[in-house]
C-alpha cells in the first residue's frame, strides 16, 4: 500500500508522523507523497481538510484515515496512543470504504466560470457591508437576502457552522446540502425564510448578488476575496470523500461525545 501523511505540525503530530514512517516501513506500507492510495491525517479536523484539499486532485482513487492528537474530531477515529494498532490493521487487514458527500461551488464571475468543492462547508459573506442577495431554488426565486451571510453545508460540515447557526445535524450517508443564514435582516424588501433549508441531491441553489460588493469566500479552511462575482451555483458534487474505516466508530457516537459527552454504559 501506498499511503502520505500530513499532520497539524506542532511537536506531537510530528512526532507521530516520524512514528508511523517507521512502523509503517517495517510493516511493508510505501510512503508515496504524489500517488498515495491512503493519506493518513494527523492532528484536528483542520489537517484532515488541509490533506483533502492538497490532494484534490486525486480525491476519487484516495481513501483518508484521522488520527487525533487533540479533542475528539468527527474526521478522526484513532487516539496518539494506537498507532501500532492502525499500522498492523492497515498491513493485515481490507478496511471498510465509507463515501461522503461533498459540496460544488460554480462561481459565475468576470473572468469566467471556476469551480470548488468543499467537504464541510461553503460560507459567503459581505465584506463592508451586510450580503444582498437573491436565492433561488432550481433556477426559481426562493428568497431576497440580506444579513452577514450565507453558509451551504455538507452533512460533514452539519455538525461545524451549520449547527452553531442552528441548523439540523445530518447523517452524511445522505447526499444533500443545507442553506443556514448569518444574522438575516427581515423587512419589507428583504425576506427571509428564517430557518435552514436541506436540498436533495438532484437540486441546485443559486446566489446571485444584487448590488456591487466585495465578497468574502471561504472554502472549509481556503479563503479568497472577490468583488465581481455575478452569482454562485451551489449543488451536491458527483464527487465523495472517501475514508477508510478499520474498526466501526458510528456517526451518532461521535455526535454523542463530542456535544454531550455521555458515556455508553
Amino acid at each position: 500500500m501506498n499511503y502520505d501523511v500530513i499532520d497539524r505540525g506542532d511537536k506531537l503530530s510530528k512526532q507521530l508522523a516520524a512514528d508511523f514512517h517507521t512502523l509503517a516501513a517495517a510493516r511493508g506500507l510505501k510512503r508515496n507523497e504524489e500517488r498515495p492510495e491512503t493519506v493518513i491525517s494527523i492532528g484536528g479536523d483542520g489537517t484532515l481538510l488541509q490533506a483533502f484539499h492538497t490532494h484534490i486532485d486525486r480525491i476519487d482513487d484516495i481513501a483518508f484515515v484521522g488520527i487525533h492528537t487533540g479533542h475528539l474530531g468527527f474526521f478522526a477515529d484513532w487516539k496518539a496512543d494506537e498507532l501500532e494498532t492502525l499500522v498492523g490493521m492497515m498491513a493485515e487487514d481490507e478496511p471498510k470504504i465509507v463515501r461522503y458527500p461533498l459540496a460544488e461551488i460554480v462561481l459565475d464571475t468576470s473572468e469566467g466560470l471556476s469551480t470548488y468543492i468543499a467537504v464541510n462547508e461553503f460560507t459567503l459573506k459581505g465584506v463592508d457591508n451586510t450580503l444582498v442577495a437573491e436565492i433561488d431554488i432550481n433556477d426559481e426565486l426562493f428568497e431576497m437576502f440580506r444579513g452577514d451571510g450565507i453558509v451551504v453545508s455538507t452533512p460533514c460540515g452539519s455538525t461545524a457552522y451549520n449547527k452553531s447557526l442552528g441548523g439540523a445535524v445530518i447523517h452524511p450517508s445522505i447526499d444533500c446540502l443545507q442553506i443556514a443564514e448569518i444574522a438575516s435582516i427581515n423587512n419589507r424588501v428583504y425576506r427571509t425564510l428564517g430557518s435552514s433549508v436541506v436540498l436533495p441531491q438532484h437540486h441546485h441553489c443559486d446566489i446571485i448578488s444584487r448590488k456591487d460588493q466585495r465578497l468574502q469566500l471561504t472554502f472549509d479552511h481556503l479563503n479568497i476575496t472577490r468583488d465581481d462575482i455575478r452569482s454562485i451555483r451551489c449543488s451536491v458534487s458527483t464527487r465523495k470523500i472517501s475514508f477508510a474505516r478499520y474498526r466501526p466508530f458510528p456517526f451518532w457516537n461521535r455526535v454523542r461525545e463530542a456535544f454531550l459527552g455521555y458515556e455508553l454504559k
